[in-house]
């Protein structure tokens, strides 16, 4: 699948003057939009009827804030991997990561994730963008499981709650989560259970010119149309990813966890990882659960299995991704994060 400058109809007849001026004044307003997110989901949130700390009202909140939060990510990073696969294509980018360099790209990618503060969900734009660019499979699955499992927030918050020494084995167990389990995927040369459009996508040139002729406008145009395909193909399941764990957020009772992981027996740490995958919140909102949980009297693997399972498998980042991935690839990402997860909640059981 090609993309083809001269298909852009509707923005064809634009001089370039308007693309020079168009594309950073849209940019500047996503990014201001971006910013008071918080205060527009609480402000909607109020038009209806129902209390804001209420269950429903904390679905509502969570839902109007995350949508357009996702959607923005998704289409200013797959706008900008757009425009630079037309200088880089699959092609050179593979060949750039071939071989033995390609082994650094798998600890980059986690501290990619580690550095970025995203949640789940907002890890998905990345990861399709990456994906879309033709970089290593592995790689990218490096960057989709450290980025919410070990991100700055996280880890601050963690910090908080039980001190530098847990939180700092915490960050060296989640990096080296990442790290095997991309090496592990990518050796296993998965690319062939990318969905359809994805293979497509990456099996051939990204313009009707060759590379080194393409204006830099005509490289803003690729960077739209990558924007119209691969946004206008997942939107739809973001919002239904999304609207389930909005429900999740808000229903999912904090006592039924408690009584699932309070204790300390040996299906505990699978016990909880169980639970956390259907769920969904980021680190800041896992963190009281977490806290409560020990409270309660929760091993501490326990507790660390079920929120890296929360925040780095969760329900709705699976439905998103099942637009780019099929199940059973999906499946495989699932077993092979969740044996890492297992074996770090009951190696954190057995030292503590």
């Amino acid at each position: 699948m090609t993309v083809e400058t001269h298909d852009l109809v509707p923005l064809r007849g634009a001089p370039d003057w308007l693309w020079y001026v168009g594309v950073p004044v849209v940019g500047v307003v996503l990014y201001l939009l971006y910013g008071q997110l918080i205060p527009i989901s609480e402000w909607v949130t109020a038009l209806f009827p129902v209390a804001r700390d209420s269950h429903t009202g904390e679905a509502i909140a969570f839902f109007v804030y995350d949508v357009p939060k996702v959607l923005m990510l998704l289409t200013g990073i797959v706008f900008v991997t757009g425009v630079l696969r037309s200088w880089f294509s699959p092609e050179k980018t593979r060949a750039i990561l071939a071989g033995k360099r390609q082994v650094w790209g798998y600890p980059l990618a986690a501290l990619l994730g580690v550095l970025t503060p995203f949640c789940s969900c907002s890890s998905v734009p990345l990861f399709i963008g990456f994906v879309s660019a033709g970089i290593p499979l592995g790689v990218t699955f490096s960057f989709l499981i450290a980025g919410p499992m070990v991100g700055p927030v996280g880890l601050g918050l963690l910090y908080g709650l039980v001190g530098w020494e847990i939180a700092t084995i915490y960050l060296v167990f989640g990096f080296t989560i990442a790290t095997v389990a991309g090496f592990i995927l990518g050796r296993m040369r998965l690319e062939r259970y990318l969905q359809d459009w994805v293979r497509e996508l990456n099996a051939g040139p990204v313009g009707d010119l060759p590379e080194e002729r393409l204006s830099l406008v005509d490289r803003l145009k690729i960077g739209v149309e990558q924007v119209r395909e691969i946004v206008g193909k997942v939107w739809l399941w973001v919002l239904v990813g999304i609207g389930i764990g909005a429900a999740i957020h808000g229903y999912v009772p904090e006592e039924m966890m408690l009584r699932i992981m309070g204790g300390e027996a040996w299906w505990s740490v699978p016990a909880a990882v169980v639970v956390g995958v259907p769920m969904y919140t980021n680190a800041a909102g896992v963190i009281p659960i977490v806290e409560a949980l020990l409270g309660k009297g929760a091993a501490l693997g326990t507790t660390l299995a079920f929120m890296m399972s929360v925040i780095a498998l969760s329900l709705p980042e699976m439905i998103i991704l099942k637009q780019v991935l099929t199940l059973r690839l999906i499946a495989i990402f699932i077993a092979v994060v969740s044996a890492g997860i297992l074996a770090t909640g009951y190696l954190f059981n057995f030292l503590l």
